[in-house]
């Protein structure tokens, strides 16, 4: 890979292709795979990331917003797409480029109902969630005759998915949690489909309940942070590619005394004579200050350098006393060792959360 010159987030494609290959060989032949691509496909570039993976003919994509979506489709995807949390007030935008909406509650089945009326549609494409015990959105499993009631008195829209989602299906400490959701789901989806007519797509694993609970795969899954390379265990790490390496350089090395101290409210005072070295990325990047004051560390010609003193807006200083290097050199953030779920555990939060928060002013590089 080439050396960094500047602070950058490379995007690895073969590494999303060896992923994807990976979660469809866990797959029955038939059951089709939705790749979530919400929050610039985390982190990443939810454009290129979700053209490629259109040509390796994935079934579906889903973000959160309608503004996602639309991005999508201006950057030429054609493939279905399923927004996860639509606003009532971009409906009308959502039926004029071809999305296709979760409707999750009786006002918003509703609200879509009327505009999907007034702009004359017919058998518009929706998909109905249910909350099985994530308590997030969805409706309740007692709000199916009312949801029936309301398709069976209009031709506007037709129900192309039921789904759900599972709230702790990496823990296998909630193993009898999560196979009440799947029941939960499998008795709901049972009496839809009876009292509806015909049997719409069923969903409901993410990424650890395509790994944890092949039985309930059903008729599609849905897959994000798998995709980008992370199974949300150590054991299903070893089978996927970290798509995402961060990178960036030495802009300047200082030599200080001991007593002498780094950084805003002179958070750190050195012990000794130590050296420093400072790197063009911070909180505005991405890297919180959570990260700050020796809980998170780069790594520079491959040795461990502790993030010292709080962490700055564009900048972080790094202790380099015992490292060998000079102005210019590479610095890894994040990558394979350490990955990004090994990074983000020195801040007590999680892959997703550092994936997603890496600015948009970083240079994206892909790798083909």
């Amino acid at each position: 890979m080439p050396k960094a010159k500047e602070t950058v987030l490379e995007i690895d494609l073969k590494a999303l292709q060896h992923n994807f290959e990976y979660l469809k060989s866990k797959l029955k032949s038939n059951t089709k795979l939705l790749a979530v691509v919400k929050a610039f496909a985390y982190g990443s570039d939810a454009n290129i990331i979700a053209n490629y993976l259109q040509d390796l003919n994935v079934d579906y994509f889903a973000v959160a917003y309608v503004s996602e979506g639309v991005a999508l489709r201006n950057a030429g995807i054609t493939t279905p797409i399923l927004v996860l949390h639509p606003q009532p007030t971009n409906f009308k935008t959502l039926i004029e480029r071809c999305l296709e909406p979760s409707l999750y509650s009786a006002k918003v089945l509703n609200e879509f109902i009327l505009v999907a009326s007034e702009e004359k549609q017919t058998n518009y494409p929706v998909h109905i969630k249910f909350n099985t015990g994530l308590n997030r959105l969805g409706f309740w499993e007692t709000d199916v005759d009312v949801i029936i009631s309301k398709l069976k008195n209009t031709t506007v829209i037709q129900v192309r998915s039921l789904f759900s989602h599972l709230a702790a299906s990496e823990d296998l400490n909630e193993q009898e949690f999560t196979q009440q959701q799947i029941k939960s789901f499998k008795s709901i989806s049972d009496s839809f489909s009876d009292k509806l007519g015909y049997k719409p797509i069923l969903h409901l694993t993410n990424t650890s309940g395509i790994i944890n609970y092949p039985d309930a795969h059903l008729d599609m899954v849905r897959t994000g942070i798998g995709l980008y390379g992370f199974g949300n265990s150590t054991e299903e790490d070893k089978h996927l590619k970290p798509v995402a390496t961060l990178k960036s350089v030495i802009s300047q090395i200082h030599n200080i005394e001991k007593g002498e101290t780094v950084g805003y409210n002179r958070a750190y005072t050195s012990k000794g004579f130590e050296k420093t070295a400072t790197i063009p990325i911070g909180h505005a990047d991405g890297i919180g200050r959570h990260y700050g004051n020796q809980k998170g560390h780069v790594t520079i010609n491959g040795q461990n350098a502790p993030i010292i003193g709080n962490v700055c807006m564009d900048m972080i200083m790094v202790n380099i006393t015992d490292i060998d290097c000079q102005e210019g050199d590479e610095v890894i953030i994040f990558g394979k060792h350490p990955n990004a779920c090994q990074f983000a555990e020195t801040g007590n939060t999680i892959s997703y959360e550092i994936l997603t928060a890496i600015s948009q002013r970083v240079k994206r590089m892909f790798l083909k």
